[in-house]
């Protein structure tokens, strides 16, 4: 899918406005978009839903918000540089069922906030031309939804919005990851997704003024009648907030439980038509979607060689390591590595402690290899640093950072 980003509607005075606020955003921007959901959150409340609390608590939204405007006033002059990422926000926005006229009431408050938080400093001049940018960024974004709403509801099996799934199996996976099995209620057809792609929960719970909306990549392969989500509980800390839906699903939801779900959605996907060696990476529960890699990859690419390297804790939070073990031991082009950093006295491991280049360079087969990577956004910063440093190309660094999108390149 593309879709032609063109500015030829702005004029060259706007856009040298919304340069000259580069500088301004790099430093007030996360300021700004804080603003933007306290005013547009206030006067409405229904909107509550599509936001993950928990993220706006720990400020994660706000400064994922912040790097998209800034990445628009940046690339003001070529916007076909951010339709990728353009691209990789549409798939959630169609996963969380946004729809074109909530677009306007977005643009009306991030104006509001950019004009409080700034002050004097934003004229009427930058407003205008913020107004008419904002304008074209916001029909990006619909134009590309709409491409992926389409699609979604033409696949066979597909559906638009939410669609009530009833869970058959509910599989504890390690001390913290679960596993959810979940077929289609009205019992009819569901359709196949991509390796890496992840559905959407609707939680409607009881002591919840609004429902909760979270994302949760499949955890294996395409091709089945159901699909299969594992969650790990995000019992929070004195740092991080306790996770709500998380604890709902771990605590409330039992086999026969109906949830609303939403198709399959993301572009963090397998390329099945790369036959090069493929290195799948995780840390904790981004083992979910390299999962649903690597079985699609036995199965379909069988004489692919395939390296699976896993991070945890410890072995009592290590999930799904029996199938990834068993898959090791059938299939000869497979390997498998485990690294624990607190590992208990009966667990057995190859590594006590974190990846390092030093242990990584003597496992790989080749560095000219297809690299997947997924886990907590410390344990990606360190990861592409060190494929950094074994000189692994750009385009063969494939990766996602659960939660809203981040610039792990920057660190």
């Amino acid at each position: 899918m593309k879709t032609k980003a063109t500015t030829t509607q702005l004029d060259e005075q706007s856009k040298q406005l919304i340069k000259a606020t580069i500088p301004i955003l790099q430093e007030q921007g996360t300021a700004i978009t804080k603003r933007f959901y306290q005013l547009m959150l206030g006067d409405h409340p229904e909107l509550n839903h599509l936001f993950n609390q928990t993220n706006q608590r720990r400020g994660d939204q706000p400064a994922a918000l912040a790097n998209t405007v800034y990445a628009a006033a940046a690339n003001i002059d070529q916007l076909e540089k951010i339709v990728p990422h353009v691209y990789q926000i549409a798939h959630k926005h169609r996963s969380l069922n946004v729809r074109p006229d909530q677009y306007p009431i977005v643009g009306k408050y991030l104006l509001l906030a950019m004009k409080d938080v700034l002050g004097e400093t934003a004229s009427d001049d930058i407003i205008a031309a913020w107004e008419k940018a904002y304008g074209i960024i916001a029909d990006l974004f619909i134009q590309a939804e709409k491409k992926l709403y389409e699609k979604t509801e033409k696949q066979s099996g597909g559906w638009a919005g939410f669609r009530n799934f009833k869970v058959t199996q509910k599989i504890k996976e390690s001390d913290v990851i679960t596993s959810f099995y979940l077929q289609p209620k009205d019992g009819l057809a569901i359709p196949d997704f991509s390796p890496g792609q992840y559905i959407t929960i609707k939680a409607e719970i009881p002591s919840e003024p609004y429902t909760h909306l979270r994302q949760y990549s499949l955890s294996t392969s395409p091709g089945k009648d159901y699909y299969r989500i594992s969650v790990k509980r995000e019992a929070g800390d004195s740092q991080t907030p306790k996770g709500i839906v998380s604890n709902f699903l771990h605590d409330f939801v039992q086999e026969g439980s109906i949830l609303p779900v939403s198709a399959p959605a993301g572009d963090f996907t397998l390329d099945l038509n790369d036959n090069r060696p493929l290195i799948l990476i995780s840390g904790g529960v981004g083992v979910t979607p390299m999962m649903s890699m690597l079985e699609t990859v036995i199965q379909e690419q069988p004489a692919r060689e395939v390296v699976f390297i896993h991070a945890a804790k410890a072995g009592n939070f290590h999930a799904l390591k029996d199938r990834v073990q068993a898959i090791s031991n059938e299939y000869d082009h497979v390997s498998s590595y485990t690294l624990y950093s607190e590992p208990e006295k009966e667990d057995r491991c190859d590594v006590s402690g974190y990846i390092s280049y030093e242990w990584l360079r003597t496992i790989l087969p080749a560095t000219n290899a297809a690299f997947y990577f997924c886990g907590p956004k410390g344990f990606m910063n360190k990861t592409y640093l060190i494929l950094k440093q074994l000189h692994v190309a750009n385009t063969d660094m494939h990766y996602e950072i659960f939660g809203p999108a981040a610039d792990i390149t920057a660190s």
